[in-house]
């Protein structure tokens, strides 16, 4: 599989994450991520605006849904999304309802095992019940409040090969990485490349960052495109 880099549009004003996705685009990224900010901030309208701005685009709606599975997958899909995120802790039957709406409308579903206990065996749930994606995520919240206790803040790429080994399915880490360490995922066996918070959007304002964002984007898309194929059990296509 091809080495994929999506921006997560991290952003509560449309205006904004339309400008940056489009300098994204520009940039050379391949996939726009409405970030769960935007959608609690704009909603359905968010994800049509952008893909009526970008046709063909692929668009992630990151839902983080934990109940009422088929019927948000169905509203996003119809507003223009392309991939839904569901959470490995939802109930089960939340997992096949999105998974179901996936199949019904043509859209991927991408299962995240953020808060996991086990976070290889939510990862192993997330395929078993027929996620396209598996999103090994530690989650903002998680990362500060251990860093501020003075222990080591966990980092995706603890486990991330132990996770790419445990599925056949395309695999993405997210979670306190640097630019670095995102671009050099595809090296385990991740080809999902997300850039954003706090990489390109500003983790605690949820702006847009300072600096020569375009000009950065540009030299990790050429880098992560420069891997060539990433050997995947299973291609989602």
């Amino acid at each position: 599989m091809k080495p994929i880099v999506q921006i997560s549009l991290d952003l509560t004003d449309i205006k904004e994450a339309l400008a940056t996705a489009e300098m994204a685009l520009r940039a050379g990224v391949d996939w726009l991520e409405a970030g769960t900010p935007l959608i609690l901030a704009e909603g359905l309208h968010g994800v049509r605006a952008l893909r009526e701005r970008f046709p063909g685009i692929p668009i992630v709606a990151d839902l983080k849904t934990m109940d009422g599975g088929y019927l948000e997958a169905e509203m996003m899909a119809k507003a223009g999304a392309t991939h839904v995120v569901v959470m490995a802790r939802a109930h089960e039957e939340t997992l096949k309802c999105v998974v179901q709406a996936g199949r019904d409308y043509g859209v991927k579903v991408m299962g995240d095992n953020l808060g996991c206990p086990d976070m290889v065996a939510g990862a192993r749930l997330i395929e078993d019940f027929g996620c396209d994606f598996v999103i090994h995520h530690i989650g903002y919240d998680e990362r500060r409040g251990i860093a501020a206790s003075g222990r080591r803040m966990p980092s995706p790429l603890d486990q991330l090969r132990e996770i790419v080994d445990a599925v056949s399915v395309p695999v993405q880490a997210v979670g306190g990485l640097t630019l670095e360490q995102a671009v050099r995922t595809p090296e385990y066996g991740a080809p999902l490349v997300v850039i954003g918070a706090p990489l390109a959007v500003d983790a605690d304002a949820f702006r847009t960052a300072d600096g020569n964002l375009e000009g950065t984007l540009k030299i990790i898309c050429d880098r992560v495109h420069g891997y060539g194929d990433v050997v995947v059990k299973k291609i989602s296509p």
